[in-house]
């Protein structure tokens, strides 16, 4: 049988989805370390999130089970032991009393993500503390955070607004992969940033006095430098732009119009302007002498970053300057904030589900193609109906592995429902290949095409309202299916009807 040009795009767009999904690391052995308490002497020691531990005390680590083991078996007590930890980027001995505070998970096996409740990660129940919240305080309240969140660039979060029995407000936040001291730090920390110039405010984070904050322009953001230092260690320097308001802008002036020179360094003012971060000085600034009692809205922010080498020295200023830069542009938080519950959401109950939903399919594809053979009796009909909707999954997981989509229990729903489709599909086009129309075999084709996409576009409408119906809940289910079925008309369907129609011949 010649192959046409269809099936030559269907065999294409498998191979391109299966590059996309390719087992990652499929051979490797070890764990993956999620985080790392920066306050630890794992971390003092260089242990960072990313890296893959192969062995403990020279005992080989082929699996979170391994790990646990020899940790337990460790018996930290009151004295410190020597603990060597053997990753891929090297040995790391530590001496400490208790177990290294770090979060492990297994090493994916595939690019294929998954959502909250088939990963796992971090729940925490929320409310303000020393304040009772009304809803509309509670929903600027989840506003801020929600902005904090998307500026740091964490996917598949969920934040509701709970009211318990006894009318407080709390704030619900789910967070997919999450650690429990990711989560406690995102939150509990009120991020309040402010620039002072002997201990008088000039200007705070947030839109009152900040209008405008560079990221993404290297021209005035980004690293100037890395370099050694006498320790061995490397640290980097970063700076970004950032634009006052007016009103900051004059208050700037005002201030620096009463100082005088400095005596040693001439070329600058005698005081400088020092940042605060949490109450925490974190950089003092330099002022010109030519800033003295001028209004001028754009100023220089400046850091460091450090580590043992200058690789992890350089992505510490780049998250340094990142989460200063996320704090100017949301401001502080309006409320101090406390924890109510904080839970970690395991992941073996999405485990189990998937699981599940493997079984259920395989019993569906049996059912399926035993009534195919039955009302067709034809095994290379059935047969071409069962590769085609194993072929639509697999385009479908791969575009959501190539675009970084985390696929939750919505979403497998998702392509279940766009395969359920597409079998419609793939019927309508037999049963119009096989009946008895005094019409050629390729009008009949066309005809069964016409009625898919009258279908197709039928569901783009029906599910674009579930992007926003339910707080946006629905969006899993709804973007795989569009993936699902737009996979279909552009793809698999035209394949198939070519498949069907070769077999007809």
């Amino acid at each position: 049988m010649k192959i046409g040009l269809r099936i030559y795009i269907l065999i294409f767009a498998l191979l391109l989805a299966f590059l996309a999904i390719a087992p990652w690391k499929i051979l490797e052995k070890g764990v993956l370390i999620d985080s790392v308490d920066k306050n630890s002497t794992a971390f003092e020691q260089g242990l960072r999130q990313g890296q893959i531990i192969k062995a403990i005390d020279r005992e080989k680590i082929n699996n979170v089970d391994d790990f646990s083991k020899i940790i337990q078996e460790k018996n930290y007590t009151s004295e410190k032991i020597k603990t060597i930890i053997t990753t891929d980027k090297g040995e790391f001995i530590i001496y400490s009393n208790k177990t290294p505070e770090i979060t492990i998970s297994s090493i994916p096996k595939t690019k294929i993500k998954t959502g909250l409740d088939l990963a796992g990660g971090s729940k925490a129940l929320v409310k303000a503390k020393d304040k009772k919240l009304n809803s509309k305080e509670l929903s600027d309240l989840i506003a801020v955070i929600s902005n904090r969140i998307n500026v740091y660039g964490i996917s598949d979060v969920k934040i509701v607004s709970v009211l318990d029995l006894s009318g407080t407000n709390y704030m619900s936040i789910e967070i997919a992969g999450a650690t429990p001291k990711d989560l406690n730090d995102l939150i509990t920390q009120q991020g309040k940033f402010e620039a002072k110039i002997s201990n008088e405010t000039v200007f705070i984070g947030g839109e009152k006095d900040i209008s405008s904050v560079c990221r993404n322009d290297a021209t005035c953001a980004g690293i100037e430098s890395c370099q050694k230092a006498e320790n061995g260690n490397y640290f980097c320097n970063f700076r970004f732009v950032i634009y006052l308001s007016e009103a900051a802008a004059q208050k700037h002036a005002d201030i620096t119009n009463k100082l005088d020179v400095n005596e040693t360094n001439p070329q600058y003012l005698s005081k400088k302007l020092d940042l605060y971060l949490d109450d925490n000085l974190v950089d003092s600034l330099f002022i010109s002498k030519d800033l003295k009692g001028r209004v001028t809205t754009q100023i220089q922010i400046s850091g460091s970053g450090s580590g043992d080498d200058q690789e992890v020295a350089y992505n510490d200023a780049l998250a340094s300057m990142h989460k200063l830069q996320t704090i100017l542009i949301t401001g502080n938080l309006p409320y101090q904030l406390e924890i109510v519950k904080l839970d970690v959401i395991s992941p073996s109950l999405g485990k189990e589900f998937t699981k599940n939903i493997i079984y259920l399919a395989v019993i569906v594809f049996v059912i399926i193609s035993i009534i195919l053979f039955l009302r067709y009796r034809r095994i290379k009909i059935t047969l071409s109906v069962i590769l085609t909707m194993f072929s639509e999954a697999l385009i479908t997981l791969g575009i959501a592995a190539f675009i970084n989509w985390n696929l939750d229990a919505p979403s497998i729903a998702g392509i279940i429902a766009g395969m359920g489709t597409g079998v419609n599909d793939q019927i309508v086009i037999i049963d119009e290949s096989v009946s008895n129309l005094h019409i050629s075999l390729k009008e009949r084709i066309k005809r069964a095409l016409f009625i898919i996409f009258g279908a197709f576009f039928t569901i783009i409408v029906a599910m674009l309202p579930l992007f926003w119906a339910g707080a946006g809940m629905l969006k899993g289910f709804a973007l795989t299916t569009i993936i699902g079925v737009t996979v279909g008309i552009l793809i698999t369907r035209p394949a198939f009807a070519e498949i069907i129609r070769k077999i007809n011949e």
